[in-house]
Parts: structure tokens; sequence; C-alpha cells
């Protein structure tokens, strides 16, 4: 069974991320950086794909973020996941994991908003209908919170605290589990769960 593991948040703690720097300070340990980078991703690769066969229609082939881009090796493993007929839409299924957890999540990919075939406003639409009871289980946030953030969880927030503070502005909700907890899980089951879950919120983003 494909599988995560503490380790697999592990691997990203690191010093340095950036080549320029391991030539210069950590020279012997690069080999090792690359292979044990490039048997986790492979791990993770694997998992996104059996999401994926499990998702089917009407899914598009998942994007997989490298490990590196050539410069640097990740501070995290990424990949998303959209409808076919939704290509060229912002509004994403985002897969994250770093060194304190993996997380799933509706998300609205900032760097493809210029070419999307809906905007920020159209995203935020799924706010307007938000079923709280439905979702109380799910954690939420901002934007502009980090990724390593504590997140709050549906049920402690009220309508009044998702109000938008600009135009700009949109809130993300998924799922996530911690590091101390990820060997307890299927990644798979649990990746393909939550998406499902959020499926009927991607889909009022796109009316």
């Amino acid at each position: 069974m494909l599988s995560l593991t503490a380790e697999s948040c592990e691997l990203f703690n690191i010093p340095f991320y950036q080549f320029a720097q391991m030539k210069k300070f950590c020279p012997a340990d690069i080999p090792a950086i690359k292979a044990d980078y490039k048997l986790h991703w492979d791990n993770w690769k694997a998992i996104i794909q059996s999401v994926s066969a499990q998702l089917g229609t009407p899914f598009a082939k998942p994007h997989i973020e490298s490990w590196t881009n050539g410069w640097h090796v990740r501070a995290h493993f990424f990949a998303y996941f959209k409808y076919e007929f939704n290509q060229n839409s912002a509004a994403i299924f985002s897969v994250l994991l770093n060194r304190r957890r993996l997380r799933v999540c509706l998300d609205w990919h900032c760097y493809r908003a210029d070419r999307s075939q809906i905007n920020v406003q159209q995203y935020n639409q799924w706010l307007d209908q938000f079923d709280f009871k439905q979702f109380a289980d799910f954690d939420i946030w901002r934007e502009g919170e980090s990724e390593y953030d504590d997140f709050r969880q549906v049920k402690q927030m009220t309508k009044n605290d998702l109000i938008l503070r600009s135009e700009e502005d949109f809130w993300c909700i998924g799922k996530s589990i911690e590091k101390s907890e990820i060997s307890q899980i299927n990644p798979v089951s649990f990746i393909t769960q939550t998406i499902q879950a959020l499926q009927p919120i991607y889909e009022y983003c796109h009316q």
C-alpha cells in the first residue's frame, strides 16, 4: 500500500534548499539529499496517480510539481486536480505535503488568475451558499495565511468571520493531517474522499 510517514514530512527539514548554498556549505550532503527527494517524490507521484484513478471522470490528469526546478529542491510537494472542462480555471483542488502536514483543499491558484476562465469573485461565490453544518469539521483559512499556520475549523467560525477583506481576498477550505498522525491514514483514500466532499463547492464556483 502507498503510504506516508513522519519521515515523509521530515524530508523537508533541511538547512538549505538552493543547490548553490548546498555546494558552498554542505557539498557532501547533496547526493543523499537528491536521492532522498527522488525516493519520496516517486512515492508522492504514485499516490497522486492513484488518487487520479479513484476520482475518474470528469477529472483531468493531475498536475504534479517536480521535486526540483533545477536551482533548488522544493520546500514541499504539490499537486492539483481540475475538471477536464475547467482546465483554464484558477480554482483547483490542491494537495500539499510539507514539513508539518498533508493538506487537501479547494484553492484559488493565484499564478493562473490572469488566464482563468473564472475570476476570484466567481470563485468566492461558494461562500454565499455555504453549509456550515456539512463542513463543520473542515479546516478553513484565508489566502494570506502560511501553509505552516494552525488552521481553524469551520465549526469555530461564523458567517461574519468569512467576510472578505478586499477584492483579491479568498478562503481555502479542506482537511489536513498533521505529521504525527500521517502514518495512521491511507493517503489515497484521505485525498480522494476530501476532494469528493469538496466537489459541490468547486462546481458552484463554475456556475
